[in-house]
């Protein structure tokens, strides 16, 4: 089973950058795509809303479609690094109002099976002081 693991997550000053990356891995070692990644973040009180995705195509190289929240778009950027399996968010010019707990989540199939599966991480606390 794909799980992923998010890092890159602490205290920064408003204004400041962050990149968070989100590592998908087996426990077995089975082999998988990543078709799409997504980021999210849930803010205290708050539903979890979408920050934004990439799709990737899988293992066919070709030109990745992305899309960002309006409130995040021009300053946040997601990529994908498929050989690796590890997928990124660079946040800059960060707010107080980014200030959430971001989840990754990556849909895929494994390569044996067919099987498609979609994975969650346990997420990463950004906090952003005014």
């Amino acid at each position: 089973q794909v799980q992923l693991v998010e890092s890159g997550g602490g205290l920064v000053q408003a204004g400041g950058s962050l990149r968070l990356s989100c590592a998908a891995s087996t426990a077995s070692g089975s082999i998988f795509s990543i078709d799409d990644m997504g980021w999210y973040r849930q803010a205290p009180g708050k539903q979890r809303e979408l920050v934004a995705t990439i799709s990737n195509g899988g293992t066919i190289i070709k030109d990745s479609t992305t899309n960002y929240s309006d409130s995040v778009k021009g300053r946040f950027t997601i990529s994908i690094d498929n050989a690796r399996n590890l997928g990124y968010l660079r946040m800059n010019s960060l707010k107080a109002e980014d200030t959430a707990v971001y989840y990754c989540n990556a849909r895929g199939i494994y390569a044996t099976s067919g099987d498609e599966y979609s994975a969650w991480g346990q997420g990463t606390q950004v906090t952003v002081s005014s």
